[in-house]
């Protein structure tokens, strides 16, 4: 990298950071707009093709993690789904009951219980994906500006 840094090279680094962001607006955005300054960029500024570099690495890697967690949660779905055929499962035979007024809640007649440890697993890992992509963001936003070099955790070298 180059000792010196103008200021376009570190707003334009931070900027690509920060655009990652736009996911939450615009589909996709967080590869668009990167990709895009990056790529307009990255033959003049050697600082700025590392942090495009950088961001849209990362980015894929988040992506790539958060699919595998979803896939994980496949075969308890598909394990699920035969359930769903059964009117039985959603209690459509017991509505004459409600006449009686005899409430109890039971563990047993809880059938979606199942399903909720690979969802709930997923989500927290979901949840954890999210907070780690925001905060290690920001941090590269902040170090980028200030004209440090900044290098993504958990992150897989797609774009060498």
């Amino acid at each position: 990298m180059a000792t010196t840094l103008t200021k376009h090279e570190r707003n334009l680094s931070a900027i690509i950071h920060a655009s990652t962001f736009s996911k939450y607006f615009i589909p996709f955005g967080n590869f668009i707009f990167p990709l895009i300054l990056w790529t307009a960029n990255k033959k003049e500024y050697e600082f700025v093709d590392y942090n495009g570099k950088q961001a849209l690495n990362f980015q894929i890697s988040m992506l790539l993690y958060s699919i595998v967690a979803s896939l994980i949660t496949i075969p308890f779905f598909i394990g699920f789904l035969p359930d769903l055929f059964d009117w039985n499962f959603f209690g459509f035979h017991r509505l004459s009951d409600f006449n009686n007024l005899n409430v109890h809640i039971s563990s047993d007649d809880f059938r979606f219980g199942r399903l909720f440890w690979p969802a709930g697993i997923s989500g927290l890992i979901h949840l954890a994906l999210i907070v780690i992509n925001v905060v290690y963001t920001i941090l590269a936003t902040i170090r980028t500006n200030e004209g440090q070099t900044f290098k993504y955790p958990f992150t897989i070298k797609f774009i060498k």
